[in-house]
């Protein structure tokens, strides 16, 4: 068995590359797979916070890597979901504790007994970036309908390829944060039109709503939600990642894709 690696990264803090991975984490082990949620965020974790294990922490990546312990001994088991797994990073250390070649090892180690890895890369584009990447098989690009986060992750998808090898192919976007009301005043960047500018695959658009901060506050990953449209967004992202063919919401399609499908009678 060897499973997957996905970095969620960004170039940019504050977009929700953490909730991100939280939840697309989350959404993968309810249908089913094994998923641990690797937070590579050294000195700065927040994902034990977002998924509310902070208390259970015993052991980190840290730890692993300097062969204080297994991997399997640092990995922080969710009880409320099946088959999903934290590993915690190191809270008073600095992203030069770890090398890119350790990370490595450790996700293909992981990769081994379970179906995902996904990574949580810091903001940045420095060691701790590199860090996450060195090991990562696909990465997801999240960017918020803003000019300066698009042009951020263009840039990052230029230093996936060619400081992470991984190809265009294996690159996925997902729009954060979108409000349709200000798409259609022409006062925010539409999908259509990230989508032109970064000319990767749009993985899932996840409506800006306060359930986000209500949820993240009580660590807990949103998929939890039944009837909230962050939480389908999330779960339709983790099944595009598993390959299905899942249509996206017609009223996502306000730009020049929108426009064509329209004329042809392929959206409302």
């Amino acid at each position: 068995m060897s499973g997957k690696s996905i970095v969620i990264t960004s170039g940019k803090g504050g977009v929700g590359k953490t909730t991100t991975t939280a939840n697309l984490g989350a959404a993968l082990a309810l249908e089913g797979n094994s998923v641990v949620l690797l937070d590579a965020d050294i000195g700065l974790r927040n994902l034990d916070v977002v998924m509310g294990l902070e208390n259970r922490i015993v052991y980190d990546l840290i730890n692993v890597v300097e062969e204080v312990c297994t991997f399997r001994k640092a990995l922080i088991k969710d009880k409320r979901i099946e088959g999903l797994y934290l590993m915690p990073a190191a809270q008073t250390k600095d992203k030069d504790a770890v090398k890119p070649e350790q990370m490595k090892k450790l996700i293909e180690d992981i990769k081994a007994e379970f179906d995902y890895v996904l990574i949580d890369c810091p903001a940045g584009i420095e060691q701790g970036f590199l860090n996450a990447i060195s090991g990562a098989d696909e990465a997801v690009i999240v960017v918020t309908p803003e000019i300066s986060s698009v042009r951020d992750a263009d840039r990052v998808v230029g230093l996936l390829d060619k400081k992470g090898n991984i190809p265009l192919s294996n690159m996925h976007m997902l729009v954060n944060r979108i409000r349709m009301d200000m798409v259609r005043k022409k006062e925010m960047l539409d999908v259509p039109d990230i989508e032109e500018l970064l000319q990767i695959d749009v993985l899932g658009v996840v409506p800006d709503d306060e359930s986000v901060i209500v949820s993240t506050n009580k660590g807990e990953p949103i998929v939890l939600s039944n009837k909230n449209s962050v939480a389908q967004a999330y779960r339709d992202a983790a099944g595009r990642l598993l390959g299905r063919e899942i249509p996206f919401d017609d009223k996502h399609q306000n730009g020049f894709v929108g426009a064509v499908l329209r004329f042809f009678g392929l959206a409302e």
